[in-house]
């Protein structure tokens, strides 16, 4: 009975070996009555003489280590390693192993003497002689005794005589050999004599070589991983002296990179899955000795070959997540589409991540100076090189991070005061028109045109209706600055812009250092798609920005530390995460991406709203400079006509604290004196408060007018 046949005890009924077998596999319907089955024919009946060579084993042709290129450099690079470790080793011990030779040699000397002594003097005769001797004493008139003894005697003298002749002959013939070779076959001739004789001196029991204790962080093996997972109650425990049920490994363990990797399958029949290997990740990375960021797990889906029970397992040899970070591909790139998948980042084990933005929306969380708002930017970066991309960006915080974008935006809020909670609401409400808009104008073209309603990179320039980036920064900011009834207006416009928005070309961005209820609510936390957070300080943290349960899944961002600055959890699906080190983009660099994208919008027409009234940039176009903090005033009081001295100050300090921090009230009057600024009142009345500020219209006058009219179109 074949193996595949021993698998199904319900078919047992056998055909007659007389009849020609049919190898077709037709589709029945079995069932456990064997008298039902006597027309079904299967290439695994037991009259198949084919049947064993007919089931195809679901066994990999070549050995786990050469599957792939790049397991094969792996361990091949392993092995290269190992063995330039072995060779320092030995070669820093070759005075050590100099002075064992010696005195080897000079104990196997001895050895070879007292063993040869006893031959030369022919010491197997002695005893026949001495125990004739002592009977040709003990009988002295007994003739045939002392013929005997005179036999041995002479018997021991000749054997005596020859062994010394030829022990004489040998070591004159070496000795004249020897004299007479070259000096290299001399040294040969040493050495081998050497060797002989510390191989005679060393024994059995003694090693010449010292063995190195190679310094592996992880030596990853089958029964290792077996114990750990017994350890952790996934395998059950054997009884007596049974080990008890162990993993399948479909692969490994085999070095890969800078760890070691195995794919495994749980045994059956102990009610155990992958998930539920997942879930104790941090338990296993115990018994393996290493920190549980050292450890990365998945789950084999059937599309990869795998089941609810396969699992696959990357342990690294030290943290992967530390180093040098990899600068990002958007710096050397002219332009890029975002119909593409932008290039975010790598995982643990070097591979790239990109991420594929349309039709989706994205939230990033964390804690602070982690790295949140540099990951955030590198997607938003990505917009800034296609020049059929509109922005839309606020910021909470209000500080340097994206004020460069002003260049681009086409709305750019900054800070979370009144009066830039009232530009936020006027931005949202300004992209629900815009969203409308385009729900019509897709509504109402042909099928040819729009064949499943959604926008097109054709639709995008044939009709003008660029895809759409909404970047908010510190979601929380607002959330807090605002009364609950426009809270929950402006949560409810987000969460429409984040439900509708994808298929009418918006891309939502958004991010929040408090992903808590009361700071973001879950409405709108729920539909978003795409997910990364950074170090968090719990798993329940976790899960409010990545999405409940996900950290029983592994896709916990708590197991970071304060040293993973740029790496955080990336969830794009359901049951899809990984743990990835983003590309680093700093403010310099983003700084000069927002001028190329200002350069490409120009080129192409498509240079639109608060962008076009960027003084800055006109004054750069111009060749012309303006002062600092002139700029910087005028940016930082956009969203209204007058500011207070004090509130001014503060939000320059937000802006930059190295250059403003500070500056008092009389510095401030001078430097924008010095810049040209003449102002109509010292004192301006705001919610009838009537202190020293600042008018718009005043610093705008310090423009050259060509400026402002370059700058407005």
């Amino acid at each position: 009975m074949s193996e595949a046949f021993a698998t199904r005890p319900h078919l047992t009924a056998v055909p007659d070996p007389a009849e020609p077998l049919d190898l077709t596999k037709p589709a029945p319907t079995l069932t456990t009555d064997e008298g039902d089955l006597d027309g079904v024919e299967a290439v695994d009946r037991p009259g198949n003489p084919l049947a064993d060579w007919l089931s195809v084993p679901d066994v990999p042709i070549l050995p786990a280590w050469a599957r792939t290129p790049a397991l094969v450099r792996a361990n091949a690079g392993a092995l290269c390693r190992l063995t330039a470790y072995h060779g320092a080793f030995h070669t820093l011990r070759l005075p050590k192993y100099g002075a064992r030779s010696v005195w080897l040699a000079t104990r196997g000397a001895w050895r070879a003497s007292i063993r040869l002594w006893p031959v030369l003097t022919a010491a197997d005769h002695t005893k026949t002689v001495k125990a004739m001797a002592a009977q040709s004493k003990a009988k002295p008139d007994d003739a045939d005794v002392a013929l005997r003894h005179q036999t041995a005697h002479r018997l021991r003298t000749e054997a005596r005589r020859s062994r010394w002749g030829a022990a004489a002959a040998v070591v004159s013939a070496a000795v004249a050999a020897g004299a007479l070779a070259p000096p290299l076959w001399q040294s040969v001739l040493g050495a081998a004599l050497l060797a002989l004789l510390a191989v005679a001196g060393r024994g059995e029991d003694s090693p010449f070589l010292d063995q190195p204790d190679v310094p592996l962080r992880i030596d990853m093996n089958a029964q290792q991983l077996n114990d750990a997972l017994r350890s952790v109650g996934l395998l059950k425990a054997g009884k007596g002296e049974e080990e008890g049920p162990r993993v399948r490994c479909s692969m490994g363990p085999v070095r890969d990179g800078s760890g070691w990797a195995v794919i495994f399958d749980l045994p059956t029949g102990g009610g155990k899955k992958a998930a539920d290997v997942l879930a104790k990740r941090e338990e296993i990375a115990a018994e393996l000795g290493v920190d549980e960021i050292q450890l990365i797990m998945s789950r084999v889906r059937a599309s990869g070959g795998g089941n609810a029970g396969r699992v696959s397992m990357w342990v690294a040899d030290d943290d992967p997540y530390l180093g040098t970070p990899t600068p990002s591909p958007l710096v050397a790139l002219r332009e890029f589409s975002v119909w593409e998948p932008i290039p975010f980042g790598a995982d643990a084990r070097g591979n790239r991540i990109d991420v594929p933005v349309m039709w989706q929306s994205m939230f990033f969380g964390g804690l602070p100076r982690r790295g949140k708002t540099f990951t955030q930017r590198l997607l938003t970066a990505a917009g800034l090189l296609d020049p059929y991309v509109r922005h839309y960006v606020a910021d909470g915080k209000g500080g340097a991070d994206w004020m460069p974008m002003k260049a681009v935006a086409h709305r750019l809020v900054m800070g979370a005061e009144d009066d830039a909670v009232e530009a936020l609401k006027a931005m949202l409400k300004e992209l629900l028109g815009e969203m409308e808009r385009r729900f019509a104008l897709l509504r109402g073209l042909p099928t040819s045109v729009c064949p499943e309603g959604k926008l097109t990179p054709e639709i995008v320039k044939r009709f003008n209706v660029p895809v759409i980036f909404v970047t908010i920064d510190e979601l929380q900011e607002y959330f807090t600055a605002m009364e609950k009834e426009d809270r929950d207006q402006v949560i409810d416009d987000l969460c429409r812009i984040a439900r509708r928005g994808p298929a009418a070309g918006f891309i939502s961005n958004f991010a929040s250092q408090r992903p808590d209820a009361d700071s973001v609510p879950t409405k709108l936390r729920e539909i978003v798609t795409i997910r990364y957070s950074t170090q968090v300080i719990d798993r329940a943290s976790s899960d409010m920005v990545l999405g409940k349960g996900k950290a029983a899944q592994g896709a916990d961002a708590s197991v970071l530390s304060e040293e993973h600055k740029g790496v955080g959890v990336l969830v794009t699906g359901p049951a899809s995460f990984v743990t990835v080190r983003a590309d680093y983009l700093d403010g310099p660099a983003f700084a000069e991406l927002c001028q190329r994208g200002r350069a490409l919008r120009v080129e192409a027409k498509t240079l639109t709203g608060d962008a076009t009234g960027d003084v800055t940039a006109a004054a750069d176009d111009a060749g012309l400079n303006i002062a600092p903090v002139l700029s910087d005033c005028l940016d930082v009081m956009r969203h209204t006509e007058r500011m207070h001295t004090v509130e001014l100050l503060d939000r320059l300090v937000n802006l930059d604290d190295d250059r403003y921090g500070d500056w008092d009230g009389e510095r401030l009057a001078r430097e924008l004196d010095a810049a040209g600024v003449v102002r109509t009142t010292k004192q301006v009345n705001i919610k009838g408060k009537n202190l020293a500020g600042y008018r718009r219209s005043d610093l705008e006058g310090a423009v050259p007018a060509e400026l402002l009219l370059a700058a407005r179109g």
